[in-house]
């Protein structure tokens, strides 16, 4: 058996060969809150690189439909993910709330389209719960690190950055 240090400065054993990590529960920091129709998600703020408002990309032929094409944004080809029809959300209206995160995913740029930004909050480890246990295959919830509170609001907290780079995106390479 190896071992392996994970981002968490965790050393947790390993088995030789295989590739997967047991995710952490993520760490206090701060979150960039979205909608995504009735719910809020919150993602790491360090893989945020802007906020743009939305504009039509250009199709790209045979894509899944939850990819709805590319922008170039300041010469940089971007993939534009509809981060709504991607996770099954009954409609996807585009507005003038629709937003497009630009992030920074693996050096990568990527676009996750939007119903709208709420704000940015600083969480505490004691505000994150784990992320509940669903049977895996009723529901994914591989890319959920944890649920927020503040206040009155639940946060479902995102691994936006395995959610981005799985193999089911297409975007990038797999590690």
């Amino acid at each position: 058996m190896e071992i392996v240090q994970q981002a968490s400065n965790q050393v947790v054993p390993h088995a030789a060969g295989s590739t997967a990590l047991k995710a952490q529960g993520p760490a206090s920091g701060e979150y960039l809150t979205f909608r995504l129709g009735s719910e809020e998600y919150g993602i790491d703020i360090l893989k945020v690189q802007e906020i743009r408002s939305y504009e039509p990309p250009t199709r790209i032929a045979n894509a899944p439909e939850f990819i709805k094409g590319v922008v170039n944004l300041r010469g940089v080809i971007v993939p534009i993910v509809d981060l709504r029809l991607k996770l099954g959300c009954p409609n996807a209206e585009y507005n003038s709330f629709t937003v497009v995160i630009v992030l920074n995913v693996r050096s990568r740029v990527v676009g996750a389209v939007v119903d709208s930004v709420s704000d940015v909050l600083e969480l505490s480890r004691d505000s994150i719960r784990p992320a509940p246990e669903l049977n895996a295959s009723a529901v994914d919830t591989s890319f959920i690190t944890g649920i927020g509170s503040v206040n009155e609001r639940m946060l479902i907290l995102m691994d936006i950055e395995g959610l981005m780079s799985s193999a089911d995106m297409g975007l990038m390479e797999s590690l």
